[in-house]
């Protein structure tokens, strides 16, 4: 739906589905395990079907969007998709992508959020969405710890709150666009200073030794 969206430029009907699809990811794998697949289709590996609609909903579309909607210059488009596409699939072939289960290594394979930020936000000039997608295509690759807010231990009820407003606040942007709403764009922008500062603190965070 998101990329009949995309062919038909509404570029608000693609992002909608593709919050859809963020929501239905946050919850497929605990609906998963009360259903107890892993027993009744031992046979089946939900984990690498999920791998194949991450790279779909999180990359192949974003790109489309990308590409359709002339975010950056003929010239340096098919350079910056490869960026986007390659990193995703090197990405998701790493060893440790998730650590623990409750982070991704790196920054992880977003880029319909980074796209969403540079389209409805920002309002990003050419150049500058050149320069951030090598920014966050680089970012994979650096070793900092992102929340994984649907399976995170420590402060889950934080991460969730956090998730709601942004999502939410881009939800309502979007639905309520092209009028202009200023607290959505906040809502969106609170949620990711939220995450990107919780990654650099917990990556840099001193673990607590017991003293005997």
């Amino acid at each position: 739906m998101a990329m009949i969206c995309i062919d038909k430029e509404d570029w608000t009907g693609c992002f909608v589905w593709l919050i859809v699809c963020f929501v239905i990811d946050g919850l497929d794998g605990t609906f998963a395990r009360l259903a107890k697949v892993e027993e009744v289709l031992p046979y089946m590996d939900g984990k690498t079907i999920d791998f194949v609609i991450d790279f779909a909903t999180y990359a192949l579309i974003p790109a489309f969007f990308f590409y359709k909607a002339d975010m950056v210059t003929e010239g340096l488009m098919m350079p910056t998709l490869a960026v986007i596409l390659l990193s995703s699939a090197i990405y998701y072939g790493k060893k440790g992508m998730v650590e623990d289960g409750q982070y991704f290594i790196g920054f992880p394979v977003l880029w319909n959020f980074v796209v969403f930020y540079q389209f409805f936000i920002f309002h990003n000039n050419q150049t500058l969405n050149f320069v951030s997608v090598l920014f966050f295509g680089l970012l994979h690759f650096v070793p900092l710890k992102f929340a994984y807010p649907s399976r995170t231990k420590r402060f889950f009820w934080f991460h969730l709150f956090f998730s709601i407003v942004g999502v939410g606040g881009a939800l309502v942007g979007l639905l309520r666009f092209p009028e202009y709403h200023p607290w959505t764009d906040i809502c969106a922008i609170v949620g990711a200073i939220y995450f990107s500062c919780f990654a650099v603190a917990d990556t840099f965070r001193k673990p607590i030794t017991k003293s005997t």
